[in-house]
């Protein structure tokens, strides 16, 4: 009686021992597997930056575009090569010319000896000049006709502009007080320098005189020589 107890016994002790080791067991393979996964989670984190790539690149790209004004697009229109004429670009001469009832008419040449094309339009400001100091006898040339349109002269290109000379001997000599003159000031169109162009005669002093010593019109291509 007493062998079968402990017999018992020993079987219920080692079916014990038999659940214990299995459930220790299934524990040892749940805590491999949580060991074995740990970056199921990050997985997730990498798609979002990965989807947040394409945006950040199309940011990238737009900031380019916007901060490169010099591509094909964005580069300025070139500026116009054909800028007004200016004294330094320009050279001065007179032309052949003819007289018609007591005025010479001579063209006044401009030849562009710049670099560069550029447009002269309108009329010149022209007047007799004496002495050493250049200074001004009689008014300016009298302005004939309307302006004309522009003209634009190359390197080496030439316009005109006529002026007509009056015979001041015309003149009464209390009104004209005739003077000799040097040459002729002339301001192109829209310009502020003069420029000097020899021209050696008689002008008249007087500022009363019948009519007009010079006269002046419009710019115009060519020479003007006749």
């Amino acid at each position: 009686m007493t062998d079968k107890r402990v017999d018992v016994s020993h079987v219920a002790l080692a079916a014990a021992g038999a659940a214990l080791t299995l459930l220790l067991a299934a524990c040892g393979e749940g805590t491999q597997d949580a060991a074995q996964n740990p970056a199921v989670p990050s997985s997730s984190t990498s798609s979002s930056a990965q989807s947040e790539t394409p945006s950040t690149t199309q940011e990238q790209q737009s900031a380019s575009e916007t901060s490169e004004p010099g591509t094909s697009q964005g580069q300025p229109a070139p500026a116009d090569a054909s800028g007004l004429c200016k004294s330094g670009d320009l050279r001065l001469s007179l032309g052949h010319g003819d007289a018609a009832a007591g005025t010479q008419y001579r063209p006044l040449q401009f030849t562009n000896v710049g670099g560069d094309a550029c447009v002269i339009q309108g009329f010149p400001g022209v007047s007799y000049v004496a002495g050493a100091d250049g200074h001004q006898v009689g008014a300016a040339a009298f302005r004939e006709g309307t302006k004309g349109s522009p003209v634009t002269l190359n390197p080496g290109d030439m316009a005109y502009a006529e002026v007509g000379f009056v015979q001041v001997r015309n003149y009464e000599a209390a009104e004209c007080r005739p003077t000799e003159v040097r040459g002729l000031r002339v301001y192109p169109p829209q310009e502020t320098e003069s420029m000097f162009i020899e021209a050696p005669g008689t002008g008249c002093a007087g500022e009363d005189i019948p009519g007009n010593q010079l006269t002046v019109r419009t710019i115009q291509p060519g020479s003007g020589d006749a």
